[in-house]
């Protein structure tokens, strides 16, 4: 599983937009790069990202071939009550990653 460093504000206002930012650590293999014995490294790179809120799903991206390595996610959400963000995503190999953080509005 890939690991993650998720930013938050500490608190937030009801109603207001907040900023969320993921980073994660992923190698995105292209599948164009050789090995030492000169064999090619099969491409995996993330094609999925979800975000839920309460459950509720805010945020879902479809990743291509042009994202980096450790690919940095950003968008806005807007703060409704204090709940959980529960992260997702899927690589090539079909493996999942996950990560959770605690948004508190005030």
């Amino acid at each position: 599983m890939a690991i993650s460093k998720i930013q938050l504000p500490e608190t937030a206002r009801r109603g207001e937009p907040v900023e969320v930012r993921i980073l994660i650590q992923h190698p995105m293999e292209t599948g164009f790069r050789r090995d030492a014995a000169g064999q090619r490294v099969p491409r995996n790179a993330l094609h999925s990202f979800a975000c839920r809120y309460n459950g509720a799903e805010v945020f879902r991206a479809t990743l291509s071939t042009g994202i980096a390595a450790n690919p940095v996610l950003r968008f806005f959400i807007r703060a409704e009550k204090t709940g959980e963000l529960d992260f997702w995503w899927l690589d090539d190999e079909e493996v999942e990653g996950g990560a959770k953080a605690r948004l508190v509005v005030a």
